[in-house]
Order: structure tokens, then C-alpha cells, then sequence
């Protein structure tokens, strides 16, 4: 899951200083999890830009934002409404806002900060998971990521520098190696230590520029 948190409502009011009239736009998914772009975030947020003199034409909830067809599909429900508007407030992760911006020929704003990709913890506690890095070795460590759970990233570990399963960084941190030493251990396959992981090839991460992906068919 995207995890994402709501910007301050000033820095909101900021970038649409230009906008009088605004159209809102949440998610079904990660945002209405998170707390930061359901129903209840957009009419909240309706509501105090109604109470900083802005005019909010309407707002759908998009299923999900991150959708470009799904996302045509509900702006040409709401086409009067959208018509009315100067810009659109994005109630989602920053995937969600381009989305929107590539489904409608509209200014679009931002309404949250993209955090990480992680996972429930219980509800309002989340925590990161994956780093997105384009070559999953999880196979080989237990299931439990060394690029995000260890705070260096060490890809054969551990350093021998963390304290009571806590790591040398922040002694708040669990460390990650122990988790996966641990983890290998209930599942008797500790030889699995006893291979070296050899560097990832960091052109398949998040980094380099654009990434595509395409299934069932090749691209013309």
C-alpha cells in the first residue's frame, strides 16, 4: 500500500491562490485507508476551502486515482462539474495526481505527500516495506526485505554493529538482520546464509528515469 499523509491546509491554500474555483479528486484505495483522501477526507477539505472563499464545483472519490481509463470515465460523469473548475486537488499518492493530470486537461494539485510503500500495522501505524528496487531477493532472506529493514541496506549481513536485536543507528530500529537470521531460523533454512548475494543491479530500481512494463502484448 501507498502511504501518504495530507498536506498542511496552507500550503494547499498556496498553490491554489490562483484557483477560486476547485474540483476534488480522492482515491478508493490506499488514500481512503490512510485517512488522507476518502469521502470524509474530501468533504472535510471541501469545507474549509468553502471557508477560505473558495468555490468546490464538486469532488469524486476515483476507483482508484492511479486508473487513467477508470479516471476519463468518472471526469466524463462529472464534466459539468469539472467544466465549472480552475484546477483539481489530488487527494492521493503523487502516481494518482499524474493520473489525474494525464486524464483531464486541468491544472492538478497535490493534497498529500507520497511517503513510502508499506504496510498496515494496525490502523494509523504504518510502516515500510519495500523500496521498490526492481529485483526482489526475499527468496533468499526469509521473506523480509534487506534494502528497506536494514537501516544500511546491506544485502549480506549482519554489520555486527547492532545491540540486543537493536541496530547501531537508532536503537528504536529493529535490525533488519536479525529479523531475517530469525525468520530463516523457524523455517530451518539458516544455510541460506551461507550464500553471498551478489550487488543488484540498481538499473532495474526506482532511480534512471521511466519504467514500463507491458502485458500480453508487445508495444507497436
Amino acid at each position: 500500500m501507498i502511504i501518504t499523509k495530507q498536506k498542511p491546509f496552507e500550503e494547499i491554500l498556496k498553490f491554489l491562490e490562483s484557483s477560486p474555483r476547485v474540483f476534488i479528486a480522492g482515491c478508493t484505495l490506499c488514500a481512503t485507508t490512510c485517512k488522507t483522501g476518502g469521502e470524509e477526507e474530501a468533504k472535510k477539505i471541501e469545507k474549509k476551502l468553502q471557508d477560505k472563499g473558495k468555490v468546490v464545483s464538486g469532488w469524486v472519490i476515483l476507483d482508484p486515482a492511479c486508473h487513467i481509463l477508470n479516471n476519463k470515465k468518472y471526469f466524463r460523469e462529472n464534466k459539468e462539474k469539472l467544466d465549472q473548475a480552475d484546477s483539481i486537488l489530488v487527494l492521493a499518492c503523487g502516481n494518482g495526481v499524474q493520473a489525474v493530470g494525464e486524464s483531464m486537461d486541468k491544472k492538478v494539485y497535490p493534497g498529500c505527500d507520497t511517503l513510502f510503500l508499506g504496510e498496515i500495522i494496525r490502523f494509523g501505524n504504518y510502516e515500510e516495506r519495500c523500496q521498490l528496487c526492481g529485483e526482489c531477493i526475499l527468496d533468499k532472506t526469509g521473506g523480509i526485505c534487506p534494502i528497506t529493514r536494514c537501516s544500511k541496506s546491506l544485502l549480506n549481513g549482519p554489520c555486527g554493529g547492532a545491540e540486543d536485536g537493536k541496530c547501531e543507528i537508532d536503537p528504536e530500529i529493529e535490525c533488519g538482520w536479525q529479523l531475517i537470521i530469525d525468520q530463516l531460523e523457524k523455517q530451518d533454512k539458516l544455510h541460506l546464509l551461507e550464500e553471498i548475494i551478489p550487488p543488484k543491479d540498481w538499473s532495474k530500481s526506482r532511480d534512471g528515469g521511466l519504467r514500463r512494463l507491458t502485458i500480453g502484448r508487445k508495444e507497436k
